[in-house]
């Protein structure tokens, strides 16, 4: 029996009273009004000061009883509805309510701060990411890798404005490659075939606006043959990025090479609607400091990062990941 009976009453008519509203104005907005109402409900909850299981399961019996067939409304649910009222401002739930309820507790578990939650949130309405990938995302610390990085640039010398910031934004630090593994790819050439073999989970990794242009491709420069490692063109950045990977520690002689061909590419694809085409150096390792001074006196916009295979992930970051065909198969 619940101890206070009109409370519960109470509380039970005014989340009637409030599903009965929105479902008024669902048919023009869904999304977003059920997002609003998972909050203001969340928040009637927490206006109760004690409340337990029972309350929770018996709202939940009673609601669906009120509303066959209505969805959200499993005890789980209606406990995440709370959570997110305690944790999101009303401000950041309007930002909230254009992402689905399930990327949404997902993100409650899994974030660990503010500015990280609003992160993902504003980086999955950008690329229209479904739960899978967020989850494939956050769950290879994407926020660590790519907002918070320190990486290794000369964009802030070699870009104008807002292009050297964009470029800055897009690039990762590690990048991680689980889909493949150093038993398949002991030389830079079998890393490179894995990754064209495994296309798809590239482009994922490298993220937003990637569209692969080839492998090994060829340029013809003065009449003499060049094949840059991968090519790519960035349909947000509106340029060519080149990749060198290189299956060693980085080295200062791998940005001469990875600067002719950026000045290659441009002199030879680039269009005039296009930005200056930028290089990306993958390599195992790097040591920052000898890299930062490697890029000083190259006036082309190259990046340097490392990489991660799928059984080489530091500590027990590797069984977190989903495998790669699962993670194909929910794409």
């Amino acid at each position: 029996m619940l101890e206070n009976r009109s409370e519960y009453k109470q509380t039970l008519a005014d989340i009637i009273g409030l599903i009965k509203i929105t479902q008024v104005e669902v048919a023009q907005n869904a999304l977003s009004e059920v997002i609003k109402m998972y909050w203001n409900v969340g928040s009637i909850l927490n206006s109760n000061a004690e409340y337990g299981n029972s309350f929770i399961e018996s709202l939940s019996k009673d609601i669906r009883k009120e509303f066959p067939g209505i969805k959200g409304f499993s005890e789980r649910s209606m406990w995440y509805m709370a959570k997110f009222a305690r944790e999101v401002d009303s401000e950041f739930c309007s930002s909230c309510c254009r992402i689905p309820w399930g990327h949404i507790m997902y993100l409650l578990d899994k974030t660990k701060s503010d500015e990280e939650r609003r992160w993902y949130v504003a980086t999955t309405i950008d690329n229209g990411w479904s739960r899978a990938v967020l989850e494939h995302q956050i769950d290879t610390h994407l926020y660590e890798r790519q907002a918070l990085a320190g990486k290794v640039t000369n964009f802030s010398r070699t870009l104008p404005e807002p292009e050297s910031e964009l470029a800055q934004q897009a690039l990762k630090d590690p990048y991680i490659f689980d889909f493949i593994t150093a038993r398949q790819s002991q030389q830079e050439h079998e890393i490179e075939e894995q990754m064209v073999q495994n296309v798809t989970n590239l482009l994922l990794e490298l993220g937003t606006g990637f569209a692969f242009m080839g492998r090994q491709y060829h340029l013809v420069v003065g009449g003499e043959d060049f094949y840059p490692d991968l090519l790519f063109y960035n349909v947000k950045l509106h340029c060519y990025v080149v990749v060198e990977l290189k299956n060693t520690a980085f080295k200062p002689e791998y940005t001469g090479k990875l600067s002719f061909y950026v000045s290659a590419i441009d002199g030879e694809l680039k269009g005039e609607s296009d930005n200056p085409t930028i290089g990306l150096l993958l390599c195992k390792e790097k040591n920052d400091v000898v890299a930062e001074y490697s890029l000083q006196d190259i006036n082309q916009p190259i990046g340097v990062s490392e990489y991660r295979l799928g059984d080489v992930l530091p500590g027990d970051f590797a069984k977190y990941l989903p495998s790669p065909e699962d993670l194909q198969s929910r794409i």
